[in-house]
């Protein structure tokens, strides 16, 4: 089996090569640099003048939300300059924002600079104060998992590390620094599939975790998948302190397949492997995601298989997988969504079945459905006019 190494920051950070088009230089020309979206390593590196203390300085600024461009003790004039010549800091325009009436949980709808849509929500914590938010990663998806909202879409482009970074900049401004509220963690769950832009994503965490801007612990995000076990692999040897959830809809291969087409290309087994290799080298537990559809995942066979994976995986690896059920939160009217939510009696029974079989579950407080910000149900809706 394959065996990988486990690589340090230092090294993930000196090896990354900035992917976002405001990064790469074309025909001749300097393009501008989006400074959200760098770690102080990569503004040295990009922008030969300044120093890498004054990097780190300039960063934890841009990341405050302060004028990078005012005179800053300890960073020379020149260096100064030169970032201004070369750096802005762009924007993602809010096309709206909602709050739950129910819980707090809030969703941006953000408008890019091409005009396209994406959304961001802000889940509350148990620990007062403490948030954390589901990132979009690309504009819609390609992947067309049945029974969610994003993948009706279809993919319209990845988005650039800035643009992921600057959702969580926007959801922070929407908190209350002075009650203690702030960012605690990052889910990438939203829009899109992580890891089919994971050169981005891998950037985006480390501009989150960079100490003395974002500061958000590595440990505290999770970074979900629809199963790209390459993706997988990768995801262990660049950041093995984030966390992995694998959303597996059904472990019976035939009925996972109907429900989301990448088993065609990449069977369970394969993402099962890819999932094992991730826990033996970070030796983090991965969170499997099951969405619950009435009728369609909620049998006992259903149960059973999934049961069955869940041993092995703890034989193979010698820890359990944490087993997360989701509730179906509507993608559409009553009459043409094509599933309905497990009922809470046949909720119930699936759990049951699972805890005889001696594995165990959690169920996930799936909050915003009232403003389409539950899990499933992402689809970057324009506000109403």
């Amino acid at each position: 089996m394959l065996r990988l190494r486990t690589i340090s920051e230092s090294e993930a950070a000196a090896s990354l090569t900035a992917p976002d088009a405001a990064l790469r230089a074309r025909d001749g020309e300097c393009p501008r640099l989006a400074l959200q979206g760098l770690t102080a390593e990569q503004l040295a590196l990009e922008v030969p003048e300044v120093l890498l203390a004054e990097a780190r300085r300039i960063v934890a600024v841009v990341q405050r939300g302060d004028d990078f461009r005012a005179p800053r003790s300890g960073v020379r004039r020149s260096a100064r300059q030169a970032v201004c010549e070369r750096g802005h800091v762009p924007t993602l325009a809010v096309a709206s924002q909602v709050q739950s009436d129910y819980d707090a949980f809030l969703k941006l709808v953000l408008r890019t600079a091409d005009g396209r849509l994406i959304e961001a929500v802000r889940i509350p914590l148990e620990h007062p104060g403490r948030f954390s938010v589901c990132v979009s990663s690309q504009v819609g998806c390609a992947l067309g998992c049945a029974f969610c909202a994003t993948g009706r879409l279809g993919l319209g482009r990845n988005l650039e590390t800035w643009e992921i970074v600057e959702q969580v900049r926007l959801m922070r401004s929407t908190l209350d620094a002075a009650r203690g509220q702030r960012v605690h963690g990052v889910v990438f769950q939203g829009m899109g599939e992580p890891l089919a832009n994971l050169e981005r994503v891998c950037a985006a965490v480390r501009v989150f975790s960079g100490s003395g801007a974002l500061g958000i612990d590595q440990r505290k995000m999770t970074i979900s998948t629809a199963g790209l076990p390459a993706g997988i692999l990768r995801l262990a040897r660049e950041l093995p302190r984030v966390r992995l959830a694998w959303s597996i809809g059904s472990a019976l291969p035939g009925a996972r397949e109907r429900l989301m087409p990448i088993d065609r290309a990449h069977p369970l087994e394969e993402t099962y492997a890819a999932c094992v290799e991730h826990a033996k080298v970070t030796r983090l537990a991965p969170l499997w995601a099951v969405t619950l559809l009435g009728g369609v995942n909620d049998s006992e066979a259903d149960a059973r298989a999934l049961a069955a994976l869940a041993q092995r995986f703890a034989r193979d690896v010698g820890r359990r997988p944490r087993i997360s059920i989701i509730p179906y939160n509507r993608i559409d009217d009553d009459a043409a969504d094509p599933f309905r939510r497990a009922s809470d009696a046949a909720e119930q029974r699936f759990r049951e079945w699972l805890s005889d079989a001696g594995t165990y579950t959690h169920r996930r407080y799936s909050g915003g459905a009232d403003v389409g910000a539950a899990c499933g149900q992402l689809a970057a809706t324009a506000p109403a006019a």
